[in-house]
């Protein structure tokens, strides 16, 4: 297995990488990166680890709403920090939502809400 430095939000990573993969890793690490830098701009959350959660919950959020051609669905819904909530808090984003922001708060620990 060969490996590739890629860089996600500005950070270096070696990943190994299976054969013939490379376009396909490649292509994740676009997504993954877009997703993370995207949600960092926002400019509502900054640590690290929490933009990794939010970015792959939206990732795994499109992936069966994805068609055969790899790309999300034009009424794809995304998760996302809410605008206008000063406490942080999902506004109106349905009990599935807030039940799933709870159980990520309990997982995180002390540090503050998800969100």
């Amino acid at each position: 297995m060969k490996q590739l430095e890629v860089q996600i939000m500005g950070q270096s990573y070696l990943l190994g990488c299976p054969e013939n993969g490379d376009a396909r890793l490649l292509e994740a690490v676009g997504r993954v990166d877009a997703a993370m830098c995207k949600i960092r701009d926002a400019g509502k959350t900054k640590a690290r680890d929490r933009i990794a959660v939010l970015a792959a919950l939206n990732l795994a959020f499109e992936l069966p709403e994805r068609g055969a051609t790899g790309m999300p669905a034009p009424t794809a819904t995304r998760l996302h920090v809410p605008n206008g909530s000063p406490d942080g808090n999902a506004e109106a984003s349905g009990p599935q939502l807030a039940a799933l922001l709870q159980r990520l708060d309990t997982a995180l620990g002390i540090d503050g809400r998800l969100l």
